[in-house]
């Protein structure tokens, strides 16, 4: 549909898009369920809330961005004024006023986009407006896990679901100096990929004898560290079954149940459980420039890329959960 550009208000930018991903939230939310309520309540606004872009015009109030300038965008506007928003933890933020793009406000799939500057973080020259479509969702959502499982080069990683988040979990994971970094999921093409893109040192397959598989890739402890990017009930109970006792678990994939044996895989090992949700502006701007230090391009895991016209086609594909991620880059 056609939509006038909007113009930008106080302390707003206008962006022209140059990049747009799909998130797996899309697909669940939005793409299936329609969901109606909570903070994934889809408003019949534009889609996408994985943007980049080029600022064209800047609103009254501005301080910090000039037209030209190339950004990534936090996707969550919060009140600004609660616990969680000073915080720099938009995505938590409860007051009625909270507005994400894609979902309860205009989002990134269109030509323009308008965005509070303080949303806005500017990209270092060695990343592409792909690698910072990729950033404030995709890698942010692993990369704030990473960091609270505090993973570093004494650790073994294991991520289960090796979709887009899992990929970007085990590329900067190895970054951090984990290993060895192990992958499962059900995809056999989403294994193959991950082993092609160098970002794990084993792909298994998700079944009932991954658990052993991995013990036997670790001297029989597990692994240090877990997370799962899936949000798959036998998904999260592989990868707390595969934590070594006193380890670290994660869990970034939404929705799904679990339910689980909790002596035996919990308590008596003694293993810490961490619940994450997307990351804050200030660990954004800290991922943004680890990015470059390691001289990683998130980009690397694009495998399908489509103009605005076939964005029908984009999801289509996104859905299917076989590839890596599917970016929209408008023309």
């Amino acid at each position: 549909m056609e939509v006038d550009v909007p113009e930008p208000g106080h302390g707003q930018v206008l962006l022209r898009v140059r990049a747009s991903s799909i998130c797996g939230s899309d697909i669940r939310a939005i793409y299936r369920e329609h969901l109606g309520s909570g903070p994934e309540a889809y408003q019949g606004v534009i889609a996408g809330h994985e943007p980049a872009g080029e600022v064209v015009a800047v609103g009254p109030g501005t301080r910090r961005l000039a037209v030209g300038d190339r950004v990534a965008v936090y996707h969550i506007v919060g009140c600004g004024l609660c616990d969680e928003c000073r915080h720099g933890y938009e995505i938590g933020c409860t007051d009625p006023s909270r507005a994400a793009h894609g979902w309860q406000r205009d989002g990134g799939h269109a030509e323009y986009l308008l965005a509070e500057e303080r949303s806005c973080l500017l990209l270092p020259a060695p990343l592409s407006f792909v690698d910072g479509a990729l950033v404030s969702c995709g890698f942010g959502t692993a990369y704030e896990a990473l960091l609270r499982l505090t993973v570093s080069g004494r650790d073994q990683l294991l991520v289960t679901g090796l979709g887009p988040v899992g990929l970007a979990a085990a590329m900067m994971g190895r970054a951090m100096g984990a290993g060895p970094v192990i992958g499962t999921d059900v995809s056999a093409e989403r294994r193959q990929l991950a082993l092609e893109l160098g970002v794990v040192d084993h792909a298994l397959p998700a079944d009932e004898h991954a658990v052993e598989a991995v013990r036997e890739l670790t001297g029989g402890r597990g692994c240090s560290t877990t997370m799962d990017a899936s949000g798959s009930g036998a998904a999260r109970a592989t990868a707390l079954a595969a934590t070594r006792t006193w380890g670290r678990c994660a869990f970034v994939g939404e929705g799904g149940r679990l339910e689980i044996d909790v002596s035996p895989l919990l308590i008596h090992p003694q293993i810490t459980v961490h619940g994450s949700w997307v990351t804050s502006l200030g660990h954004m701007a800290t991922l943004v420039e680890d990015l470059v230090r390691w001289g990683l391009r998130p980009e690397r895991i694009v495998t399908h890329r489509y103009p605005l016209e076939q964005a029908d086609e984009a999801y289509a594909v996104a859905a299917a959960g076989a590839t890596g991620k599917v970016c929209i880059v408008p023309e």
